[in-house]
């Protein structure tokens, strides 16, 4: 928490009023970190910390917004060609699945519409949501996420106005270049790819199933 704090506390830092005194940063930080890891509503937060709901809510909103602008491009960087590589070779390893560089999915963050916002939250649910767009390599850990879109928005959609989806098109990822595939005893180079689910468009460097139905079993 000390460590975050350093980053992005200037950052959480509000002017002194004659009205009132404003939240420390460590307590903003506090609230945020527990409402990200508990998900408790704002009111029960503003009842533990004493404070005002609209309080807990600014300060969730700064915190996240703090958090992104000084610590996205540090802890979740575009990986390097050697860093594709190294998450390939894991994915062989423990999935033995060849030459791919991630597992992409989107989930939708049910939200409050907000106001005159219309159908643009509206999903295939029948909830108002956000999309969360996010890669992940063989652990699971994040390598890539985008969070904001519209909930009516679909994943394919969502991907393709990304900055992983464009940048893939444009190959300006440091993707490496195609190799033969680890084991198939062909020398034929194959492309890198990326796997998701049939939401996500058919590509050169991103997979997904067969459409139709399930093949019978024997």
């Amino acid at each position: 928490m000390e460590e975050i704090l350093s980053i992005v506390g200037p950052d959480l830092t509000s002017q002194t009023t004659n009205f009132r005194d404003p939240i420390e940063p460590k307590q903003r930080l506090a609230i945020t970190l527990r409402y990200l890891a508990a998900g408790e509503s704002f009111a029960s937060l503003a009842y533990q910390y004493r404070l005002g709901a609209i309080t807990v809510c600014s300060s969730v909103h700064m915190t996240c917004s703090a958090i992104e602008k000084r610590m996205m491009s540090t802890h979740i960087p575009p990986p390097t060609e050697d860093q594709w590589k190294a998450i390939a070779s894991k994915f062989w390893d423990r999935w033995k699945f060849p030459n791919c560089l991630g597992a992409i999915d989107g989930k939708h963050i049910t939200i409050k519409a907000p106001p005159s916002s219309g159908s643009l939250f509206f999903n295939y649910k029948k909830t108002f949501s956000i999309v969360l767009l996010a890669l992940v390599d063989a652990d699971y850990r994040f390598t890539y996420i985008q969070v904001g879109d519209f909930g009516r928005a679909s994943d394919g959609g969502v991907y393709g106005s990304s900055r992983l989806g464009r940048g893939m098109e444009a190959k300006t990822l440091n993707v490496p270049e195609d190799s033969p595939l680890p084991g198939s005893g062909v020398q034929g180079p194959m492309p890198y790819v990326i796997v998701g689910d049939a939401a996500f468009p058919l590509k050169t460097y991103l997979m997904r199933p067969f459409p139709g139905h399930r093949l019978p079993r024997w």
